[in-house]
C-alpha cells in the first residue's frame, strides 16, 4: 500500500478491483498495458467532505472519468514543452500548464488553486 497525497493506493486481484468498479469504489480506473489502476472514491470523499483539498495525479483518460462523478472537481492539465492537447482534452479541464519550469508551474498552480499552507514559499531558497 502507498499513499498519494492522503489516499490510499492499493495493488489487488483482478477479481476484487472488477467487484470495486462494479460497486462504485472508485472515482476512476484505466487500464496501462496489462495492469489496471484507479483511486479509490471513498477515503478521497471523505477528505473532499472534511473540506480537505486532494490533489490527484491522473491521466488522460482518468479525466472525464473524474469529471463525470465530481463535476466541480477541477483538472488542470501539466503538459510537456510543445504538446498541443487535442479539443476533447481541452473541454475537459479548466487550465493547462507547460510543465517546462516547476516552479513556475507550482507558483501558477496555487494561484489557480489556492494553497492550505499559510505561506507555499517557505521552502523556497531565496537569494
Amino acid at each position: 500500500m502507498s499513499e498519494i497525497d492522503g489516499v490510499d493506493r492499493v495493488f489487488l486481484a483482478p477479481a476484487e478491483f472488477d467487484r470495486r468498479i462494479v460497486d462504485g469504489e472508485l472515482l476512476e480506473w484505466s487500464r496501462i498495458g496489462s495492469y489496471r489502476r484507479g483511486t479509490p472514491y471513498p477515503p478521497l470523499r471523505a477528505r473532499l467532505d472534511a473540506g480537505q483539498p486532494v490533489l490527484l495525479p491522473l491521466d488522460l483518460r482518468g479525466a472525464p472519468l473524474v469529471r463525470a462523478r465530481l463535476p466541480d472537481a477541477r483538472l488542470v492539465l501539466l503538459s510537456p514543452p510543445g504538446y498541443a492537447p487535442d479539443a476533447t482534452v481541452v473541454a475537459i479541464v479548466e487550465h493547462t500548464l507547460t510543465h517546462d519550469h516547476t516552479e513556475r508551474v507550482v507558483d501558477e498552480l496555487v494561484g489557480l488553486l489556492g494553497s492550505s499552507y499559510p505561506d507555499p514559499a517557505w521552502s523556497r531558497l531565496r537569494g
